[in-house]
């Protein structure tokens, strides 16, 4: 299907344009890390940084763009309103349920009663919103629950907004811009987390500063091992056609059903938007247990999307250059340095033969496997910390090595928070205790599947690098 005429997109400004030989372009960016080389006819379709559809050739141009997050789509326009459903699962809640349906006053809105314990009280408030219910008598989660709502719609678009979040209409029409291309079955905004207390909890402002569900301020086309690699269901516009085509939400899924999507379409061949330009507030947690209770949960469904998925599920993606000068960098011994030093050195020399003939190549390379080494730091601490922590606890207590390692690694990721975060010492401390409770589940689904896949990292030749 190609692009509508006039579709147009623009090259990320952290993307390097480079002259090629012949009056070509190469495009070195994206996510994951690549270069594209363009054609001299290609390479004319770019004025300004933009690539406007004209034609299947300029067509071409833009898909490769844009799959290989090169580039972004601009200047879309707003669906219209009356082609937008909004579908909303509520299981008990009403004052969550109240406030959401506030937001999204204006909408026309199928809301989703999950077999609640006290229903009279979910559909007085569906009642007082003029919205329309759906009441189920068996309880399916919330998979299921949308999936029946999904049943219901008419129109060509559905939003699915979780009980908890406040969306409003103009950001949903917004973000349903992004289905303007017809590969795109499925967008996300920016989840924020969100309270209205005069004074939160400490635990409550890091969910507000640093919710699991917010995924950066990188607009990306999602994919397992792209800077975005899923999107979390609490706020979605779809195609409600191509949303059927492939069965919907996975109904037998009670935790990580929106992976479980995202995942299927792209494997099926659609293409998946995340737009941090656009941003849904959801309600954090109100009790330390409800909070890292929903962390754990988050976990324990990484072994079942490994059993569904194979390597897509890996906590992380390095090359064995890379892999290696991280872990010698971390181990913080007399001979890290040359090690690391030798690694990038490879590294640049892997990189630079991969690249086309264009001026700076070696000096872009090295740049290049630098970059390479800080993501690499980066996912082994989270490794160490997060995912593997029950070994690295282990390690602790029997190696000086280990805990040289652990040190470090808790330097690189309060260098993450400083970058990513408003840092304060209860954002550290959310950090450790939400990366305890993470790994936890991840550990306790994996010895309930008798599978450590979710738990295994994926080597690839290349330089690992978002």
């Amino acid at each position: 299907m190609m692009l509508p005429p006039g579709f147009t997109v623009r090259i990320r400004d952290d993307v390097r344009l480079l002259p090629s030989s012949g009056d070509g372009l190469v495009l070195v960016g994206g996510s994951p890390l690549r270069s594209v080389r363009l054609a001299p006819a290609a390479a004319d379709r770019v004025v300004d940084r933009q690539v406007q559809v004209r034609d299947a050739a300029s067509d071409l141009v833009v898909r490769r763009l844009l799959d290989g997050n090169l580039a972004d789509p601009g200047g879309l326009e707003p669906v219209d309103p009356a082609d937008l459903t909004v579908v909303v699962p509520a299981r008990d809640r009403p004052d969550h349920l109240d406030r959401c349906l506030t937001a999204l006053r204006g909408s026309h809105v199928i809301v989703v009663d999950d077999a609640s314990r006290d229903p009279e009280a979910v559909a007085e408030v569906v009642r007082r919103h003029g919205a329309n219910l759906l009441p189920l008598s068996d309880n399916l989660g919330p998979a299921g629950a949308r999936n029946a709502g999904l049943a219901r719609v008419a129109t060509a678009y559905v939003a699915f907004v979780d009980s908890d979040v406040l969306a409003d209409p103009e950001m949903l029409t917004r973000l349903a811009a992004q289905l303007a291309d017809p590969r795109v079955a499925l967008a996300g905004p920016r989840v924020c987390g969100h309270t209205d207390k005069a004074r939160p909890a400490w635990f409550e402002r890091y969910d507000v500063a640093a919710s699991s569900l917010s995924l950066g301020t990188r607009a990306c086309s999602v994919r397992p091992g792209a800077a975005v690699g899923w999107l979390p269901s609490a706020c979605l516009v779809g195609r409600v056609a191509t949303l059927r085509e492939v069965g919907g939400f996975a109904g037998d899924l009670r935790v990580g059903e929106d992976v479980d999507l995202v995942w299927r379409l792209v494997e099926a061949g659609h293409a998946v938007r995340y737009e941090p330009g656009l941003e849904a507030r959801h309600e954090v947690r109100g009790t330390v247990r409800a909070w890292l209770g929903r962390k754990l949960t988050y976990g324990t469904g990484g072994a079942e999307l490994g059993r569904r998925h194979g390597d897509a599920i890996a906590p992380a993606v390095l090359s064995p250059a890379m892999a290696a000068a991280g872990a010698a960098v971390l181990a913080g011994r007399w001979w890290s340095a040359p090690a690391a030093l030798a690694s990038v050195a490879w590294g640049s020399h892997v990189v630079a033969n991969a690249l086309p003939e264009i001026p700076g190549r070696d000096a872009l390379a090295s740049r290049l496997a630098v970059r390479g080494l800080g993501w690499s730091l980066r996912q082994e601490s989270a490794l160490l910390l997060r995912h593997w922590w029950p070994l690295t606890l282990l390690a602790c207590l029997l190696s000086r090595t280990a805990r040289r390692m652990v040190l470090a690694a808790l330097v690189v990721d309060t260098v993450v928070a400083l970058h990513e975060t408003d840092v304060r010492p209860t954002t550290l401390l959310g950090r450790r205790l939400d990366d305890l409770a993470y790994g936890a589940g991840l550990w306790l689904g994996a010895l309930r599947s008798r599978s450590v896949r979710c738990l295994t990292p994926r080597l690839v030749r290349s330089l690992s690098g978002r």
